[in-house]
């Protein structure tokens, strides 16, 4: 068994392949390390990996369908698991084409390099994104034809292409929709690594919305193992729910964030902005049912690892470019 884990330098890429490493398996790990946020906090993940034997590291986008043929040429992938994506919301609406690019396309290149080759296993990463306007909690069944950003409407597409492939070539696939996933050495864009670094260093919070919409947090290990069970499970073509089934209001996690720095937030409030989700809360039976699999660590645990990763590594985060 051979992983390609694209986006391994990545938030959620890095932390799987990690687990998937310490387990014993070989990994494949491409990212084209770009700049959407600091690419230092990419190396700096990406330096934990390469400390494995079993790891292969390589410079690459999965836009570029030579390069990821000659990939699979090079190395018998048996299993694939597409964590390489454009992320952000709002990022999306100034750059819609790059998402468009490298969410759909590139995950049109992976699974025909990997249909060539035979793959047993094909894993996507997908989006809470699309619920929007859906009741809650939300439920794989649901229809989710009307994303109401570029984010979100190239993550259907990449899920449309996994189902054609499914379809046509019978590839194994698992399609994970993540619930706002958070932890030490996430991604700058994100609310609660924002929140941490301008509350420590007395900036004022950009808030938009008056805080009391609500986000099924869940924590980044939680994430890499249904990621990691997802990947041994033969699931057919299946959808599957990652979340905590517990969602809980910004202004609750600003105060725990509070709390850990043992600062006050100061808060700009902005208007709500109209790509965002109002409210987020996965249902997981499924991911219970198929992959065995549900969340374990609470949102104040899991604010207090993130407080305790930011104060032991000020230094570097405060060396980083937060736009």
């Amino acid at each position: 068994m051979i992983v390609l884990v694209t986006g391994c330098a990545g938030f959620i890429g890095s932390e799987t392949s990690k687990l998937f490493l310490e387990k014993g398996y070989t990994v494949i790990g491409v990212d084209n390390l770009n700049n959407y946020y600091d690419p230092k906090l990419k190396e700096y993940r990406l330096d934990k990996l390469k400390k494995y034997k079993n790891f292969t590291f390589y410079n690459l986008d999965i836009e570029q369908t030579a390069k990821v043929n000659e990939l699979f040429e090079k190395h018998n992938i048996t299993h694939v698991v597409n964590l390489a994506a454009r992320a952000g919301v709002r990022y999306s609406m100034e750059n819609p084409y790059v998402y468009s690019l490298t969410n759909t396309f590139g995950t049109l290149n992976l699974l025909e390099a990997g249909r060539k080759k035979g793959i047993k296993k094909f894993v996507l990463a997908s989006t809470s994104s699309l619920y929007a306007g859906q009741k809650m909690p939300f439920e794989e069944t649901l229809p989710v034809n009307e994303p109401i950003s570029p984010y979100a409407a190239s993550k259907k597409g990449a899920e449309a292409m996994c189902y054609s492939y499914h379809h046509l070539y019978g590839i194994d696939t698992t399609i994970l929709r993540y619930f706002t996933v958070y932890g030490p050495a996430g991604r700058p864009d994100m609310a609660y690594f924002r929140f941490i670094y301008w509350i420590d260093n007395n900036i004022p919070i950009t808030l938009f919305g008056d805080g009391t919409q609500s986000r099924d947090f869940t924590f980044i290990t939680d994430i890499a193992k249904g990621t990691f069970k997802a990947t041994l499970t033969e699931t057919g073509y299946e959808i599957i729910n990652l979340g905590n089934d517990n969602p809980k209001k910004l202004n609750y996690m600003i105060e725990l964030i509070e709390k850990g720095l043992n600062r006050k937030a100061k808060i700009d409030y902005k208007p709500f902005h109209k790509a965002d989700m109002k409210d987020t809360w996965a249902n997981v039976n499924k991911a219970k049912r198929i992959l065995n699999w549900k969340a374990e660590i609470s949102l104040e645990e899991g604010i207090e690892k993130t407080v305790k990763w930011y104060i032991e590594n000020r230094d570097f985060v405060n060396s980083l470019e937060i736009k």
